[in-house]
């Protein structure tokens, strides 16, 4: 439909090389589905959907930003004006960095999309600020932590913090809790956003944040629009059952 919300989704999986020996930059990474620390890359990707369809569009492999964590180093004639080198560099650049560098480009290749949708993984308020700056819209999950503060009501406050302080919706509501807050970054720019508590399924007593760039979108649309975020973990099940 015409009202239909298209999104551009934000992860990174796992990029397995259990058995390789001699694959250039091959390092010791993280992979966040078991909690444990591997040979191979981190994939990280970028798809556009409308809820219905999915389409990868870009992708960058992520070795260890740490050099000394490379089993293999990297090739040292590789001339530094080539596209080549320029992919190496970024191999080791820092996540949400690359992330920004995609996103860049995707606005500049006119893909049709004002939302980006990420896991807590890239939701700190300083990178939010700079998507904004591109002129995208964030609906992200954040990191409950207690290093992450928001000005809420003039003071700077955590989630739970956040959460303490209200008073819940009753009954069998969508959500449990929906503040308007500002987040900020060493710079000193600030941001209005929209946080929307709902409530975890895997354990009712717990809850989880949602994070609203876009205050024209009510509590439901963006509970609505974060669930699209779905699609590109099965896009990469779907990947490693044929790798």
């Amino acid at each position: 439909s015409e009202d239909r919300v298209n999104v551009i989704i934000v992860d990174d999986t796992f990029y397995a090389r259990l058995r390789s020996k001699c694959v250039e930059m091959l390092s010791i990474v993280h992979d966040h589905t078991d909690n444990k620390y591997k040979k191979g890359f981190r994939l990280l990707s970028l798809a556009w959907s409308d809820g219905n369809t999915l389409i990868p569009f870009n992708f960058s492999l992520l070795a260890s930003q740490y050099v000394e964590k490379h089993i293999c180093k990297m090739r040292e004639d590789i001339k530094k004006t080539t596209n080549g080198y320029k992919r190496r560099i970024q191999a080791i650049t820092k996540a949400p960095e690359t992330m920004l560098l995609m996103l860049e480009q995707a606005v500049k290749q006119g893909i049709p999309a004002k939302h980006v949708l990420f896991d807590s993984w890239f939701s700190y308020p300083a990178t939010i600020i700079k998507i904004t700056k591109l002129k995208l819209h964030t609906i992200a999950r954040l990191k409950d932590t207690s290093k992450v503060k928001y000005i809420y009501n003039g003071n700077k406050m955590t989630l739970k913090q956040i959460y303490k302080s209200q008073k819940k919706r009753r009954g069998r509501s969508k959500y449990l809790l929906s503040v308007t807050v500002a987040i900020y970054n060493q710079e000193g720019d600030t941001l209005d956003v929209r946080i929307v508590f709902v409530r975890d399924r895997n354990n009712r007593k717990k809850w989880i944040a949602i994070i609203s760039i876009d205050l024209s979108l009510s509590e439901e649309q963006i509970i609505q629009t974060y669930g699209k975020r779905w699609d590109i973990e099965v896009f990469f099940k779907m990947c490693k059952s044929y790798l």
